[in-house]
């Protein structure tokens, strides 16, 4: 079975294909979505992590005859009110690099000693523009005041995860999918498929 996903950041596409391989997704085929760069993007109005992975699931399984999921995941942190949420990707702009978004979380959290935050992530599937269905988890951890390790992507060198001893930055990719948000929430997605 082929099942596209949508999205063009790299580093969602290898935590997919790895989560696939770990969670047992052997009979499926994970491909992204054909010429989603020369899509337009729709605009992310939603409110919650859910509600905007359904707009894209919904919006881009109109341009394949595939199932398609898409996915939106972030971090909130509690001493900044849940931000930077559904935010998390263009936090310090629309064009804002990892290192913008890191640097504006750090200065926001300057002197807190309240640094526990969460990752969450939104899974939804869809075909022909009609949601089936949508899987969201959660991953528990605390801002650290400097970023560490260099695996991963986005905040993961400011989570720690006391568990592991350590930020999701210092974490093998393989290690971290066990545990991370976008990897419960694809596994359920997985085993619904």
């Amino acid at each position: 079975m082929i099942v596209r996903c949508a999205t063009t950041n790299p580093g969602k596409l290898r935590e997919f294909r790895l989560i696939f391989e770990a969670y047992g997704g052997g009979g499926i085929d994970l491909r992204p979505l054909e010429g989603l760069a020369a899509i337009a993007a729709p605009e992310e109005t939603g409110a919650t992590f859910a509600a905007n992975a359904a707009l894209k699931a919904c919006y881009y399984s109109a341009f394949t005859e595939d199932l398609l999921f898409a996915d939106d995941s972030g971090l909130e942190v509690e001493a900044l009110r849940g931000a930077p949420g559904v935010y998390s990707a263009r936090y310090a702009g629309p064009a804002a690099t990892d290192a913008e978004n890191n640097a504006k979380v750090l200065a926001a959290l300057a002197g807190s000693q309240e640094r526990a935050a969460r990752f969450v992530c939104s899974i939804a599937l869809a075909r022909g523009g009609k949601l089936l269905g949508t899987f969201t988890d959660a991953v528990e951890g605390w801002m650290t005041e400097e970023a560490r390790g260099s695996f991963g992507f986005g905040y993961d060198p400011l989570f720690y995860y006391e568990p592991f001893g350590g930020t999701f930055g210092e974490t093998a990719p393989e290690r971290k999918l066990l545990v991370s948000h976008r990897g419960k929430a694809l596994a359920r997605l997985i085993r619904e498929l």
